[in-house]
């Protein structure tokens, strides 16, 4: 089976699961990640890691009220193992650090905390809080850290109910470039 068809098959399996303490599914989070990746003209390995930043919360295999659990699963690693099989690091390093990104965020940017959802609150208190400024330096020092910043922008977005998007379809042959061009 192809790369490809394995995202599809996670999608078609575990993508009508709850995102996690949201009021839309794994695909629909996925989905309008990517459709604002692709409205604001990004890369197509950006849109691609925007369509795929959560995938870690479909092949870890934990459930999605591991928060409510005091649990961090720790996706953004999962993803970034999955992912980095067949993808290089323009798109498994943004995957890699949304979580990043949002203590850096909150650590740097006034008022951004007050704008994070109830459960993506709960997150960032297992996932070590807002960065201190050794870490905010660190962060900055990653070459993809403005593209994870990007995305986390948009994953915070991604949450309205029955937005209207591309479906997954619309991004067969975007994903397939994007594999061709790391292989």
């Amino acid at each position: 089976m192809s790369k490809v068809d394995e995202i599809f098959e996670l999608f078609a399996m575990r993508g009508s699961e709850e995102y996690f303490g949201e009021a839309v599914s794994q695909r629909e989070h996925a989905l309008q990640a990517a459709a604002l990746a692709d409205a604001e003209g990004a890369p197509d390995s950006l849109v691609v890691a925007a369509l795929l930043h959560d995938i870690g919360h479909l092949v870890h295999g934990k459930g999605e009220d591991i928060a409510n659990q005091g649990i961090d699963g720790r996706h953004e690693i999962a993803g970034e193992a999955w992912l980095s099989a067949a993808f290089g690091p323009e798109v498994t390093e943004p995957v890699k650090l949304h979580v990043a990104a949002k203590r850096y965020l909150c650590a740097t940017r006034d008022g951004y905390l007050e704008l994070l959802s109830p459960a993506s609150i709960l997150s960032l208190e297992l996932q070590g809080g807002p960065y201190t400024p050794d870490e905010v330096a660190e962060f900055e020092s990653n070459p993809h850290y403005e593209a994870a910043v990007r995305l986390r922008h948009w994953d915070d977005e991604a949450k309205i109910v029955d937005l209207e998007v591309p479906d997954l379809e619309h991004y067969r042959a975007k994903i397939a470039a994007v594999l061709a061009a790391f292989q």
